[in-house]
């Protein structure tokens, strides 16, 4: 049996164990960072978050970072009670706080607040928002590429669960993993309402084909920042790049697949329901857009 492997796999680092957490108005100590049982967050997973890399003293793609917060802020009305230059001044004093340099993870979580009683009405929520930021010296280290398994799980329309909101309700593709894992895979690979292939559970998705790069239309999927940058270093390198349906036939005869997301940047892909995609290794083109992208962030 292959060992575990999965996309936001990390190497270990002992420094963490030490790391400082900022929670509402300060930094705490690891163990003492905790939230109320009463929290919006832990009791209905209302709330937003961001995850952000740091490379080389620098936060990649902060703005777009900091305009995607926001912008999910509005569209729950949570009114996360900073403006976008105190966000990033508490990012700021935690990496400071941590010494941390190159190769640190942020998870920046904010939730509408402590509730009065255990039920979902936001007038409920008497005391916040919660502010959070997880931060970790973390560094990929996915042992192999990645193997995925389509589930009967979707990325849905936007009158249920707006797929580009980056909510703390992750259920439904915590769900999606469940079944891949069940399945033999490490990863979900998700189709739209329309059953042509989305997203994973995790991270965005790509194909080569042809020397072309493909992704979703973007309607159905979380509208990543790792992914964009893919597809403007595709514009600017003069690769075919290309947001389109297309089927699970169109996928398995591909010559490479890979995943993006802020934390693994791009992921290979080696198999998809049981079909070996390509020699089962990162392929040129992803490798290409790798480099383009290492460069880009200055890592």
């Amino acid at each position: 049996m292959p060992e575990e492997t999965f996309t936001h796999q990390a190497e270990e680092d002992a420094r963490n164990a030490e790391v400082l957490i900022w929670v509402d108005e300060g930094l705490k100590p690891r163990a003492e960072a905790v939230v109320s049982v009463f929290d919006s967050g832990f009791m209905l997973g209302d709330g937003v978050w961001e995850g952000l890399r740091l490379y080389n003293g620098a936060w990649a793609f902060l703005d777009q970072h900091m305009d995607r917060l926001f912008e999910a802020a509005k569209a729950i009305d949570l009114d996360i009670g900073l403006t976008r230059a105190e966000v990033i001044d508490r990012l700021e004093q935690t990496r400071a706080a941590n010494g941390m340099q190159t190769d640190a993870h942020a998870r920046l979580m904010v939730t509408r607040g402590v509730k009065a009683r255990p039920f979902q009405h936001p007038a409920l929520s008497t005391r916040g928002p919660t502010f959070v930021i997880v931060m970790e010296h973390s560094r990929p280290a996915i042992p192999r590429p990645i193997r995925l398994a389509t589930v009967a799980h979707q990325r849905g329309l936007p009158m249920t669960q707006d797929p580009k909101l980056n909510s703390h309700s992750k259920l439904n593709c915590i769900l999606a993993c469940i079944a891949a894992e069940k399945a033999g895979a490490d990863e979900a690979l998700m189709l739209d309402v329309h059953g042509f292939v989305n997203t994973t559970n995790a991270c965005n998705f790509f194909i080569v084909r042809q020397g072309e790069v493909w992704t979703s239309t973007g309607d159905y999927c979380m509208n990543g920042i790792t992914r964009r940058a893919v597809i403007e270093i595709c514009r600017r390198e003069g690769i075919p790049v290309f947001e389109k349906n297309f089927s699970l036939v169109e996928t398995y005869s591909a010559e490479e697949a890979f995943l993006t997301g802020s934390f693994g940047a791009q992921t290979p892909v080696s198999e998809i329901d049981g079909r070996e995609i390509g020699a089962g290794e990162m392929g040129p083109v992803t490798r290409r857009i790798r480099a383009a992208y290492k460069e880009l962030v200055g890592a």
